[in-house]
């Protein structure tokens, strides 16, 4: 996935303080993370041989301190140009269970290139904290900003996302408008050749089509069997 200016905006923080670390060898790897206000909190990791945290974790719990709520955009650096860095085993748990919803900025297999992935997707079949309860983040494009206002759009399909019922925040990409509270009212589950137009909605001709192409354009490497969540929610009052 392209990474949008306000992800991009994440990656440079990163670097900047990675650029700044000097022959330390306790501290060799930078980090940042944007709350859902456009924050940016950073961290540095502290390497000891009794088992130091990692940069992304010093940033998610400096973000804690700031208050910070849920994080959308999570990234580490490496000192000495060694550019961004995929997040160990421990971090991609530790992620999932604190911010579900996050986007990881990783290397791309293939050019190396900073790339961008859900977390549950740099974790997949994951084991869940069962004592975590995370705000939880729906995420939209901005175009979607004024119909999730209004209560006119209450339904979006997603694809390895791991959605749920319950509370959560509507949050939209790339800009600064705040996040508005929904309810999550339902997910089904079901595979992407079975979608019918009253799965979604539709009434149009050619209208799953369109839908379908789409997901499809959103979601690159979604596979044609996959299985995806038709996701129906609600606009609410008070935030959570």
């Amino acid at each position: 996935m392209d990474l949008f200016a306000s992800e991009l905006r994440v990656v440079a923080a990163a670097e900047e303080l990675a650029r700044g670390l000097g022959a330390d060898e306790n501290h060799t790897v930078a980090a940042a993370a944007m709350d859902t206000t456009g924050r940016i909190h950073t961290g540095v990791n502290v390497f000891h041989f009794t088992g130091g945290p990692c940069a992304e974790l010093v940033a998610i719990g400096a973000a804690a301190a700031a208050n910070a709520g849920p994080l959308v955009t999570i990234v580490a650096v490496g000192n000495q140009t060694r550019g961004v860095l995929a997040p160990c085993g421990r971090c991609r748990q530790v992620i999932l269970d604190l911010h579900p919803d996050a986007l990881v900025v990783v290397p791309d297999d293939t050019t190396g290139q900073p790339s961008i992935a859900p977390i549950t997707a740099l974790l997949p079949q994951s084991y869940r904290h069962p004592d975590s309860a995370p705000a939880r983040l729906l995420r939209f494009n901005a175009r979607y900003l004024d119909a999730v206002a209004d209560g006119t759009k209450t339904l979006t399909v997603r694809w390895n996302e791991g959605h749920r019922t319950g509370p959560a925040l509507a949050y939209f990409e790339n800009t600064a408008h705040g996040t508005l509270p929904v309810e999550v009212t339902s997910v089904m589950v079901k595979g992407l050749d079975e979608l019918r137009l009253e799965d979604l909605d539709l009434t149009r001709p050619g209208g799953l089509e369109r839908y379908i192409a789409g997901l499809r354009g959103h979601y690159p490497t979604m596979p044609a069997d996959a299985n995806v969540e038709i996701v129906r929610f609600r606009r609410t009052a008070a935030d959570i």
